[in-house]
């Protein structure tokens, strides 16, 4: 049974296909959403409706392979997938499902044969040019079918040096759909929050220089050679960690993981490392031994940003520095997963990770030189969208920033909040629906106002820019159609928002309200019923 953002997640996907004839859409969805089980949902429905279709489903790494064929079998039992991949230890492609490895199908599209749908795993990765072993083999795929679809998942839609995955005459990709968000997942108890808190340690990596908008790796090694701080880091770690269970750091080379395992050994704390070179039975091992308690903390060398899923994880420790965005919220979202035995994930960040990018619910891309830098954002104060401190016109309802405009939030570290902005609960006692244009572009938007049951709270206004189209649009035509099932108001037929003002104003507020407050505007992440579900159908309005 798929969780309602999943399903929204394939209608607003099916839409997207019915509505262009050509290009690519990538589905964005946060690390612990459930990409696999989206996957063999829309394999399911591929060959229920279209017996005769091949689908052909391509990751990079084999943990990855595994779980998302596992997720298959979930969903169907006696699918009829096949797995090719050297890494697994099969190589199959005899049913209308593959699952495989990207480096195990390379220059063997002949083989292949005919495809009606490649699903791409970690889709971030595919190359924004003509170029690379994804776009040989999909380019070779499409010499045998013109027709076929691509269709990529990521939670990270960004490539170091270039931007966003749909820029650019030459990408793959030419849509970003974005079904829910980080804070939803959080909120709605889908995901764990994190915590982080300002370390006394942190890496210096003055005079590291930078190749393609990343620290050069040899540099960054020779600047984590030093065993006096690693020390100090491993006892800093050891002393905030107190009881928590099963530890995960990020390391930034192999001879940096493996002296961070050998000091918390010495430390007391069973330890082991994992990278490139570690067997892949010694590495199972380890892993395995990790998941058990067996070992208390794990060091890895990038081995274990993505397809690396262990749940109780409590303490993510980063000894890496980075300028990639992506690989930052790997590193992070390894946390997210709901615990057993606790209710967050303690993130030490030594590394200035999170100074650099902001919290990971309003990471930047990168930019197309791949300087990096720190992640200054504003709000609009007509649409709430969140944008770069540098942006003067709003991607989303064209309102125009004064040249001086610093009147955004400060979205980078706070001492103990990586999530963002800490929300705040409001009491509500009632609320008022009306129509609102904006001054500076004349674009009509529904206008909600939240009146506290405490009347020394202020109230909190929220703009639903629903017939704005673009993601701010999707976005509040969801939160609409959510607000209006919990508070049991019927949707008018046709968008028009003096209607949709009118039937709202008679229906039943929420109880409570979740909110971040951005400068002089709110931004509404969350709203409950007094029966204490929280709004979450999704339909189109």
């Amino acid at each position: 049974m798929l969780r309602d953002y999943q399903e929204r997640a394939i209608e607003r996907l099916y839409a997207w296909l019915r509505d262009n004839k050509e290009g690519n859409p990538c589905l964005v969805l946060p690390t612990g959403a459930g990409k696999g089980h989206i996957v063999a949902a829309l394999c399911k429905d591929a060959l229920t409706n279209w017996p005769d279709t091949r689908v052909l489903m391509l990751t990079h790494v084999r943990e990855l392979i595994e779980q998302n064929a596992e997720k298959m079998r979930q969903h169907w039992a006696g699918v009829p997938m096949g797995i090719y991949s050297a890494s697994v230890g099969r190589k199959d492609l005899s049913n209308p499902i593959t699952f495989a490895g990207i480096q195990s199908l390379r220059g063997k599209a002949e083989m292949i044969g005919h495809v009606d749908l490649v699903l791409i795993d970690e889709c971030h990765l595919v190359s924004h040019r003509q170029e690379g072993t994804y776009r040989e083999l999909i380019e070779a795929l499409q010499g045998i079918n013109p027709a076929l679809v691509v269709i990529g998942l990521t939670a990270t839609p960004w490539r170091m040096g270039h931007g966003v995955i749909t820029d650019g005459e030459e990408s793959l990709f030419h849509d970003l759909i974005e079904p829910v968000t980080i804070e939803e997942l959080i909120a709605r108890g889908f995901l764990a929050p994190l915590k982080s808190k300002v370390t006394d340690e942190n890496i210096n990596t003055a005079g590291v220089k930078k190749r393609g908008g990343e620290y050069i790796e040899s540099q960054l090694q020779e600047a984590v050679k030093d065993d006096n701080q690693n020390a100090r880091i491993a006892d800093e770690i050891i002393d905030r960690a107190g009881d928590r269970k099963s530890w995960l750091l990020f390391c930034a080379g192999v001879d940096h993981s493996e002296t961070m395992a050998r000091m918390m050994t010495e430390r007391g704390i069973p330890s082991a490392c994992v990278h490139g070179g570690t067997t892949k039975g010694e590495r199972q091992r380890i892993i395995e031994q990790f998941k058990a308690g067996t070992l208390r903390a794990l060091t890895n060398a990038n081995v274990l940003t993505t397809g690396f899923d262990h749940p109780d994880l409590d303490l993510i420790a980063m000894l890496r520095p980075t300028m990639s965005p992506a690989l930052y919220v790997q590193m992070a979202g390894r946390g997210l997963r709901v615990k057993s035995h606790t209710d967050h994930c303690l993130v030490l960040d030594f590394a200035g990770n999170v100074g650099t990018h902001g919290p990971i619910t309003a990471v930047q891309p990168p930019s197309k030189a791949g300087t990096g830098g720190e992640a200054p954002v504003k709000v609009c104060p007509d649409c709430h969208e969140i944008v770069h401190l540098s942006v003067m016109v709003c991607p989303e309802c064209e309102h125009r920033f004064p040249a001086s405009d610093k009147s955004g939030p400060d979205l980078t570290l706070r001492d103990d909040d990586i999530m963002g902005l800490k929300p705040r609960k409001l009491e509500v006692d009632s609320w008022q629906w009306r129509k609102h244009t904006s001054r500076k572009t004349g674009k009509v938007m529904a206008l909600v106002t939240y009146y506290p049951r405490d009347l020394v709270q202020p109230a909190v206004s929220e703009y639903l820019p629903i017939l704005h189209g673009g993601a701010a649009g999707a976005r509040a035509v969801n939160d609409v159609v959510r607000m209006a099932r919990s508070s049991g108001a019927t949707l008018p037929d046709s968008p028009d928002i003096n209607a949709l003002c009118d039937r709202m104003n008679c229906s039943k507020p929420p109880s409570t309200l979740s909110f971040y407050t951005e400068g002089k505007f709110y931004r509404v992440i969350s709203r409950r019923w007094d029966y204490g579900e929280m709004a979450d159908a999704a339909a189109s309005f």
